[in-house]
């Protein structure tokens, strides 16, 4: 482990992760809490919490950071490169912090790394190419002699609240693109995920962010009620639940948010699906990241014509992945983010099997570690089947037309994403236009994500996109400006 990660860990240890306020690691005056070791569940690490007081000076030194001057957006570009540098070159760090508090085997924390050097680096390209357009005023009446064009300008602070389930990637979507539109940023971690963030930062410092430009508080929900009261507070980018995202947006009042949040994520397996390319795929997407992606498969919808061949080979392949300890690379699969969780999604899936689902395959809980998990025979109104489950669990459906398929899609309150498995071009796009979703991927599943893509969803699942681009435009406002030529 590298020199300054080595600090970082030591410090978690013998004393607690701190707030960054100011561009100056302080100790929380909130109360202490502990991280939890995922698989083991025993503590390692202690976190100190900020209080009202230090909420207040984060958005201080925030907001003074931006009124002194944001960086040009060429040198915002090249902090963001070194950063992506910078991470790379403590990759390890980075993979075993996520081990250890997520849970992540080394594929997923690996997989976490790779992608959060693509989102800085597609950021940093973002920073130097944002620009508005010409308006072509003399097309008006009696606009001879006058021009016109839009710049986009930062908004001022942005508060990023994030979740435990993508502790580097997630946080990198929000803080990246906020300082590429030359915002400054308050980051609020996940409690059960800190030490990623505070590795992030030490490298975005490192980097040469700007004093003030970020800042990371600790905390429960009231240190985002006590953001929510302060007017300086312009944006709010939320990635969690629907219910928490619904109290954030009302308290924000005309403030503008982005809301990235639940989801029942289903994948449609059409009759004329090559499942020999379809099914690896749908593995992958089910059962990463022990589930606890928003869109992981839950619901595989599959035509009837092919129910018993997939139940038959997707069994197999759900049994043979290995489960358990992290930290062995062969797991595919680790724990899940608590124990708690791990009881709940349990207590779902034996409700299914007692009311009369067929378990293809799964076992008993483990600690933190639910088995991966495949149910069939199952009904609408059980929970597996129409609430989150954020676990290990992909549920079989039958259909036996496309619409019945798309109308199951819809009738969730939910709308982030939706694979689709098939070769009829009319039929994939019927599903492109009449699915309620934020993305529609032909040949691929609900969780096909590429990170310069815009990302996320409607109706219950949110609104606003992330990737680099889009969230750049979203924390920016359009500015007009004139010229008359007399």
């Amino acid at each position: 482990m590298d020199r300054q990660a080595s600090a970082l860990v030591d410090a978690a240890r013998q004393g607690a992760l701190r707030q960054l306020i100011d561009g100056e690691w302080v100790d929380g005056q909130g109360p202490r809490a502990s991280v939890r070791d995922k698989y083991t569940l025993q503590p390692f690490a202690e976190l100190t919490q900020a209080d009202e007081e230090q909420t207040r000076r984060a958005v201080d030194a925030a907001h003074a950071a931006f009124r002194r001057g944001v960086p040009a957006a060429y040198e915002r570009g090249v902090v963001l490169e070194r950063a992506a540098a910078l991470l790379e070159a403590r990759n390890d760090a980075f993979v075993r912090a996520m081990q250890r508090e997520a849970g992540f085997t080394q594929s997923d924390a690996a997989g976490e790394v790779r992608r959060c050097l693509q989102t800085l680096k597609l950021s940093a390209d973002e920073a130097r190419r944002l620009a508005g357009e010409v308006i072509p005023l003399a097309g008006a009446p009696g606009a001879a002699g006058r021009i016109g064009f839009t710049i986009r300008v930062p908004l001022g602070v942005v508060a990023a609240v994030t979740p435990f389930n993508s502790p580097l990637n997630t946080v990198t979507h929000k803080v990246a693109p906020a300082f590429a539109a030359g915002n400054a940023v308050i980051l609020k971690p996940s409690t059960h995920t800190p030490m990623t963030a505070c590795l992030l930062a030490e490298v975005l410092l490192e980097a040469g962010m700007p004093k003030g430009f970020l800042n990371v508080l600790h905390g429960s929900g009231e240190v985002v009620r006590w953001l929510q009261a302060d007017d300086r507070v312009r944006f709010f980018a939320f990635t969690g639940s629907t219910e928490v995202g619904r109290q954030i947006q009302q308290a924000a009042g005309l403030r503008r948010t982005q809301m990235e949040l639940g989801s029942i994520a289903c994948t449609i397996l059409c009759e004329d699906a090559r499942l020999d390319a379809a099914l690896p795929k749908i593995v992958n997407a089910g059962y990463r990241k022990a589930g606890q992606v928003c869109t992981s498969v839950q619901l595989l919808l599959v035509h009837e014509s092919l129910r018993a061949e997939v139940e038959a080979r997707l069994a197999d392949m759900v049994q043979a992945l290995p489960y358990g300890d992290p930290s062995d690379n062969k797991t595919f699969v680790g724990p899940v983010i608590s124990e708690d969780a791990a009881i709940r999604i349990e207590a779902w899936i034996e409700e299914a099997v007692a009311s009369g689902a067929q378990r293809l395959a799964g076992g008993p809980r483990q600690g933190a570690v639910v088995p991966p998990t495949l149910l069939t025979r199952l009904r609408d109104d059980m929970r597996v089947s129409c609430s989150e489950i954020f676990g290990p669990v992909v549920c079989i459906l039958p259909f036996s037309t496309l619409e019945q398929a798309i109308a199951r899609v819809n009738a969730t309150p939910f709308g982030l994403a939706t694979g689709i498995f098939t070769h009829q071009l009319d039929e994939a796009f019927a599903a492109a236009h009449q699915l309620e979703v934020g993305g529609v991927h032909v040949n691929e599943t609900s969780s096909s994500r590429v990170d310069l893509m815009p990302y996320g969803g409607s109706k219950d699942s949110g609104f606003g996109r992330e990737g680099p681009r889009y969230a750049v435009h979203e924390m920016t406002e359009e500015r007009v400006i004139t010229f008359t030529m007399n």
